[in-house]
């Protein structure tokens, strides 16, 4: 397979295919037609709660509302609900060109929930690389009766993650010792839902910066959400974003979650838009990646499972280049999630992601054709991306 007049890294080449892999890259005159990438990676979804909207609405706006309503709304899951919610998620996801995701799944109890064994069960078939990560209250992931039985059963069943919520918590200190202990004793990686909100106050971020360096878990520790720094004083989350580079602790920004759920009120028009500082954060040398996080439920009631859309809202919101931050939805969250970093070069696996357009720019202006290639043949792609 040859495919000509293709943008990569402000170049325009000729991508020759043999097999699976990629077989040669040479340089062509004149403009480019298609837009490259590697096949794009999610790391924070919720495929549990998906599709929810409309018969899960919260009762007012903001964060806990919306975790009120979805708790309401699980005592009527089943697994036949799950695996329609989650199958339709997996089906766009792949039709947008994805090649991985990591799904969080709500664990509240200490049993385990219905959705963490269902999900398991399709990641064999699943048309993307599907990886879970157990969502947990860090009160209870942290109890020293509950949390060593979680996550043993998270290491033998699981997807090497271990994850929290954690916003304020009474004690969160010692809570977060001792999950970081459980993820040293089983070899897990840590996911966490930190600060997610606009209190100055919230700073559970300091505490996973300083586990991190101690245990010496750099490269495997992520953070979602994290709108608490942008509140807090500059200088401050100046010395935040560095000793968050020199633990490597990686940054997933929300933009879509984020904007619709941080300072939400009824009949007035928020001010503050709760998204980390991801400009600042890069520059200090944190890894920084994106993500859609919900999608049609009571979190975020619009949303598609498409990286690209998610570049393109963040764009918007945070005033980025969108040819500047490729990598945050390809190399930066594959590496987070512990999966082989994608590449367009030769000798890489030919799985790539084309999006018709003189520059990235074009392609995410409009909706754009897209052309998806999987193990070096074309597979079919959805008609456009949403305008």
């Amino acid at each position: 397979m040859r495919v000509e007049r293709v943008g990569l890294y402000g170049a325009t080449v000729a991508l020759e295919i043999a097999g699976a892999r990629i077989a040669r890259i040479a340089p062509m005159p004149g403009p480019a037609d298609w837009q490259a990438l590697p096949l794009p990676v999610d790391p924070h979804l919720h495929l549990d709660k998906t599709f929810l909207w409309p018969r899960a609405r919260p009762a007012a706006p903001g964060l806990f509302p919306a975790i009120e309503a979805t708790l309401a709304d699980r005592a009527d899951w089943t697994p036949e609900d799950i695996r329609a919610r989650a199958g339709r998620a997996l089906a766009e996801a792949a039709g947008a060109g994805m090649g991985a995701l990591r799904t969080h799944v709500d664990w509240v109890e200490p049993g385990v929930p219905l959705a963490w064994d269902v999900l398991g069960e399709m990641a064999a078939d699943a048309p993307v690389t599907l990886q879970r990560a157990p969502l947990l209250p860090v009160d209870l992931l942290g109890d020293p009766d509950h949390g060593p039985p979680i996550a043993a059963h998270v290491a033998a069943t699981g997807d090497g993650v271990l994850g929290a919520f954690l916003y304020r918590h009474a004690g969160y200190p010692e809570l977060l010792a001792r999950v970081f202990r459980l993820a040293a004793d089983h070899g897990l990686r840590l996911d966490f839902h930190v600060d997610e909100g606009l209190e100055p106050e919230a700073q559970g971020l300091n505490e996973i910066i300083r586990l991190t360096a101690r245990h010496g878990m750099e490269g495997r520790v992520l953070c979602g959400h994290a709108c608490s720094l942008s509140v807090r004083p500059e200088a401050e989350v100046a010395r935040v974003l560095d000793a968050m580079a020199r633990a490597g602790v990686a940054l997933c920004v929300l933009p879509a979650t984020n904007l619709w759920l941080q300072d939400g009120a009824p009949g007035r028009t928020p001010r503050l838009r709760g998204l980390a500082p991801l400009h600042e954060a890069r520059a200090a040398g944190v890894s920084v990646m994106l993500g859609a996080d919900n999608v049609a439920d009571p979190f975020y009631p619009f949303g598609s499972y498409d990286p690209l859309e998610t570049l393109r809202l963040a764009s918007t919101a945070a005033h980025l280049d969108p040819a500047d931050w490729l990598d945050a939805i390809t190399t930066a969250p594959a590496r987070a999630l512990g999966l082989p970093a994608p590449a367009i070069a030769p000798g890489a696996p030919a799985d790539l992601l084309l999006v018709e357009g003189a520059d990235w720019q074009d392609a995410l202006r409009r909706a754009a054709r897209r052309r998806i290639i999987r193990q070096g043949a074309e597979t079919q792609a959805k008609e456009s991306v949403p305008a």
